[in-house]
């Protein structure tokens, strides 16, 4: 399974209309994209306008081939691209280990 963190900075006193408008975007679109699992959004407590999704897919390639380069990714990013207070950093990582308390 490969982890997309997208590093987002929206435009400062948009934070909740963004927040709505990723969830819509997340549930709506993104999710039925295939080799999609799950997501989480995290928002920064220091610096509100900053947000970190967290996205799971099964492989790069559904990221990158199957969703990227289809007519949803242009869906999602009419959705949330508006916020944007510049262009998001995306990486994507492998599992090397874990624990839980």
């Amino acid at each position: 399974m490969i982890l997309e963190l997208a590093d987002i900075r929206v435009h400062s006193g948009q934070q909740a209309e963004f927040e709505q408008a990723a969830r819509h975007g997340l549930e709506t679109v993104l999710s039925k994209a295939d080799g999609f699992r799950k997501y989480e959004v995290r928002r920064s407590v220091e610096t509100p306008e900053r947000f970190v999704p967290l996205i799971h897919w099964d492989t790069l390639e559904d990221y990158t081939i199957g969703f990227r380069a289809s007519p949803a990714y242009a869906q999602w990013r009419a959705i949330v691209g508006p916020f944007f207070a510049q262009p998001p950093f995306v990486e994507h990582f492998e599992f090397c280990a874990s624990l839980s308390a």
